[in-house]
C-alpha cells in the first residue's frame, strides 16, 4: 500500500565477513529496517553464499528482522531449516518453484512471513493468481548470483505494474527492489512505487557503512 514508509535492508552479501558482527550490530542500531540474507546454492545461481548457520548467528546478534532470500532449487526442502534459524521473512523465487502456491503455504505454516522473487525476464502474470497470499514481492532488477552489477532500467517498468498490481489488491504486501540499488538509481526506484530496498555493495561496499545507509534512505524518503 502507498502508506508503507521506505525500509532499507542492506545485504550482506557485501559485506566484510571478518567483522560481520560489528558490521550488522552498527546497522541495526542506526535505522537498518531488515538485514537481507542471499541464500545461493551454486545451482540455481552460480555462486554460493550463506546457509542456515549465518541465519542462526545473526538472530543471536541482531533484533532486526531477517529478510532471506533463497536463490536455490528445491527450496521446499528447506523451507522448515530456514524458519528454525530464525528468518522472519523467507523469500522463494517463482522460477524454481513447480507448485508455487503450495510452497508460500509450506511458508506461512511454519509462521513467518512469504515472500516471491521474479527475475529479470520473468512476468509478474506468473505471480497474479498467488497475489493474495503473499507478505512481500521482490522484483530483481539485476541477473541475481553477484554484488555488484548494474541496475537493469527496463525494471522500473515492471516496478511501476508490480505497485499497481499491489494496490488494486487491497492488501499490504511490501514491494522490494534488489539489484544494482545506489544513490544513482534509488530516486527512480522508489518513485516506480517500491518500498523495501535492498543493497549490498551501496551500503557494505564503502567506507562508512552507517553512513552510506542513512544517505541512501534518506535520498529513498525525498523521491
Amino acid at each position: 500500500m502507498e502508506s508503507q514508509k521506505i525500509q532499507i535492508a542492506p545485504s550482506i552479501l557485501s559485506a566484510d565477513l571478518l567483522r560481520l558482527e560489528e558490521q550488522v550490530k552498527a546497522l541495526s542500531e542506526n535505522g537498518a529496517d531488515f538485514i537481507h540474507v542471499d541464500v545461493m546454492d551454486g545451482h540455481f545461481v552460480p555462486n554460493l553464499t550463506f546457509g542456515p548457520n549465518m541465519v542462526k548467528a545473526l538472530k543471536r546478534i541482531t533484533s532486526v528482522p531477517l529478510d532471506v532470500h533463497l536463490m536455490i532449487s528445491n527450496p521446499d526442502a528447506y523451507i522448515e531449516v530456514y524458519a528454525r534459524a530464525g528468518a522472519d521473512i523467507l523469500t522463494v523465487h517463482q522460477e524454481a518453484c513447480t507448485h508455487l502456491h503450495r510452497t508460500i503455504q509450506n511458508i506461512h505454516n511454519q509462521g513467518i512471513k512469504a515472500g516471491v522473487s521474479l527475475n529479470p525476464a520473468t512476468s509478474l502474470s506468473t505471480i497474479e493468481n498467488v497475489l493474495d497470499d503473499l507478505d512481500l514481492l521482490l522484483i530483481m532488477t539485476v541477473n541475481p548470483g553477484f554484488g555488484g552489477q548494474k541496475f537493469i532500467p527496463q525494471g522500473l517498468r515492471k516496478i511501476a505494474e508490480a505497485r499497481k498490481m499491489i494496490n488494486a489488491s487491497g492488501r499490504d504486501i511490501l514491494l522490494e527492489v534488489d539489484g544494482g540499488v545506489d544513490l544513482q538509481t534509488v530516486e527512480s526506484i522508489v518513485q516506480s512505487g517500491a518500498k523495501v530496498l535492498v543493497s549490498g555493495s551501496a551500503v557494505f561496499g564503502q567506507p562508512d557503512i552507517v553512513k552510506a545507509m542513512q544517505e541512501l534512505k534518506a535520498k529513498a524518503e525525498k523521491a
